[in-house]
């Protein structure tokens, strides 16, 4: 009987499985670069997570690289690099955002400053959901948001559309060129190394981690990011099964 009880009910969990399948399909990541000069994604896994297109690669003006996010949970950052250029020996370095002298990063970060999209993924079952935002705890590379597309819950577009390094504040600036020019704002912590500004030892508590003039400097133009190690932005996304994430430079 318990055989027979056994073949009864298998058609209907096929069927359930089958149902399942039909509905799930992966999420797509996708980088468009708005800007009018060629940028050099980069993606970084955490640890233990998969690494994705090889983690970096060339993306021309106005184009766009799509690719499917990993089955199951996956976290990481996702930043450009900026005025890359081969050098001897087969180098590769970047003026802003640079991950080892590497063109595809294989799982190295990036040379701060840069502007930094973070998100965690899970996906593959009955909870799909993505959280992201957008950080400035490094600096400013390039203005960067991240858009949900087909997503239910809290699923609003995040991050900093404005171009922040015209009044960079001077002891922030990173210059590079000839002339000189400014393609990069450092965060306080970056240009400083202090505690109080890296939240760190005495200062490394909700309590004693305070914003800065330098961190306030960047909240002013883009309340719904990350300005320092204990912010908590204007906006805290939370989206079920989002078809897509658009990551977008230079809006």
């Amino acid at each position: 009987m318990a055989s027979s009880s056994l073949l009864l009910f298998q058609p209907f969990f096929l069927l359930l499985a089958t149902a399942t399948a039909l509905q799930y399909s992966p999420m797509t990541l996708t980088v468009i670069n708005n800007c009018p000069f060629t940028i050099w994604p980069a993606i970084q896994p955490n640890f233990g997570d998969e690494l994705l297109e090889g983690g970096g690669f060339e993306l021309p003006t106005l184009a766009f690289h799509s690719f499917l996010a990993p089955d199951g949970p996956w976290s990481g950052r996702i930043w450009a690099r900026t005025g890359c250029r081969p050098g001897s020996g087969g180098t590769f370095s970047c003026d802003t955002g640079d991950c080892g002298g590497q063109l595809a990063c294989g799982g190295l970060g990036g040379a701060v400053p840069a502007t930094l999209a973070q998100l965690a993924l899970h996906q593959g079952g009955s909870l799909d959901q993505a959280s992201y935002g957008v950080s400035l705890v490094d600096g400013f590379n390039l203005p960067l948001t991240v858009a949900p597309h087909e997503g239910g819950g809290a699923c609003p577009v995040v991050g900093c559309e404005k171009k922040l390094l015209k009044w960079c504040p001077q002891p922030l600036q990173v210059t590079a060129g000839e002339p000189w020019c400014v393609v990069g704002c450092k965060s306080g912590c970056a240009a400083f190394d202090t505690d109080d500004l890296c939240c760190r030892n005495a200062y490394s508590s909700p309590g004693t981690c305070q914003p800065s003039s330098y961190s306030e400097y960047f909240k002013e133009a883009c309340p719904a990011t990350y300005t320092y190690a204990q912010d908590v932005p204007s906006l805290a996304p939370n989206c079920d099964a989002p078809k897509e994430l658009q990551f977008v430079f230079c809006n």
